[in-house]
Order: structure tokens, then sequence, then C-alpha cells
């Protein structure tokens, strides 16, 4: 009988290890975690009538509403907003994670300050903008490009699956709905791209290839 060994645990980076899945797993556990936190936010919101959507928003051009660029991501007009969000934030946010916490941070404070800014700058003045959509569109910008420039071809596929899932949202990048922030989706998509550009795996971080495992023969 011949047995040829695997390794068990592998590179958490490199799809079918066993370190990827458990990353993976954990990243979602997380993920799932968090998102109970925004709806708490909604709740205490409506629960207390603080119209936080509204004084802690994005007001575009305007000095009052600055603030809202890092408030606005955890803010929601009503529960079908958030309802909306929640999932492909999960999902999205999840293959991010799971490439590392610490660039799982640094990624989304880049896309909520590129987001929110261009939103506050290009938008329009008499508007609050809130919502956790510019990150999600910055998720998908930080998996496309890192399978570019890190050649991980699994986040294009998760980017395309989205797209098949998601695709009528995504076409919220473009001024076809003026309820819609389409500036804090494309500056989110763009955040995203930055994102995974300053943050990539360098080639010294990439992990050496692993000889096979002898095989085992049994007489």
């Amino acid at each position: 009988m011949t047995w040829r060994g695997g390794p068990t645990g592998g590179d958490p980076h490199r799809f079918g290890t066993e370190a990827f899945y458990a990353s993976l797993g954990r990243a979602f556990v997380a993920m799932c975690a968090f998102v109970p936190v925004l709806f708490l936010i909604e709740a205490l919101d409506v629960g207390l009538h603080a119209n936080l959507d509204v004084t802690a928003g994005i007001i575009p051009r305007r000095i009052q509403g600055l603030d809202g660029v890092v408030f606005s991501p955890f803010l929601h007009v009503g529960w079908n907003h958030l309802y909306s969000n929640s999932i492909p934030l999960i999902l999205l946010g999840t293959f991010v994670l799971a490439a590392g916490t610490r660039r799982f941070l640094w990624s989304t404070m880049v896309i909520i300050l590129i987001s929110g800014l261009g939103v506050w700058f290009t938008g329009s003045p008499n508007t609050v903008v809130v919502g956790a959509s510019g990150v999600i569109f910055g998720y998908l910008g930080i998996l496309l490009t890192r399978g570019v420039v890190e050649r991980s071809w699994w986040n294009v596929a998760v980017v395309l699956l989205v797209g098949l899932l998601y695709g009528w949202q995504l076409l919220g990048i473009l001024p076809t709905d003026e309820r819609i922030s389409w500036q804090g989706h494309l500056f989110g998509l763009l955040g995203g791209v930055v994102a995974a550009i300053l943050f990539r795996r360098r080639r010294a971080e990439l992990p050496e290839p692993q000889p096979e495992s002898p095989t085992v023969t049994l007489p």
C-alpha cells in the first residue's frame, strides 16, 4: 500500500490549504459578530429617537458634516437599508479579513477615509449620506486588485461570484438613482484599490515552495 502525505497546515493565503480554511472560518465568525453591532446602533437610534443618521452623517462641503466621514459607515436609514448591506458586508468582509487582521483594519480605515472624503468633496450639500455600502464597494476593490497584484485568482473568483449575486447593486457606482450616493460607492471602490496596493503582500512575504512529502510504502 502506498500513501503520499500532504501538508496539514500550509499558507493561510493559499486556496485549498487547511490554514486557508481555518483563517476563512475565523474571519466569517468575526464578521458575523460585528454586524449585530450595526443592528444595535440602529436599534438605539430608533429607540432613543436620536436621529443619528441625520446628525452624524456626511453633509457634503459643510464643516459640521465632516465628522460623518468617520461615523457614517456605522449608520443606516432604517432597517431595510441595514438588511441590504449586511449580507454583502459579511461575505466580502470575510474574504478580506481572512488575509490578515492588521491588513483588514488598515485597509478598512483607508476605504472609510477615501470614500467619506470623496463624498464630502463631490456630493450635494443638500444631502446627508450614511451607510456601509462605501466600505462594501471598497472590499470589492480590494479583492479584485489583490487578484491582479498578488496573483491571487481566488479573490477574483469571489468578486465574480458577488457580481452574479449582487450585480444589480454594482450599478450603484453610476449616477442612476438620486437616493443612492454613487460617489460613496465609486470612491469606496477606489479606496479599496488603493488599500490593496498599499498593503499588498511583498515578495519577501510570499511562502517558499514546500517540498513534496515523501511517499510511504508498506509491504
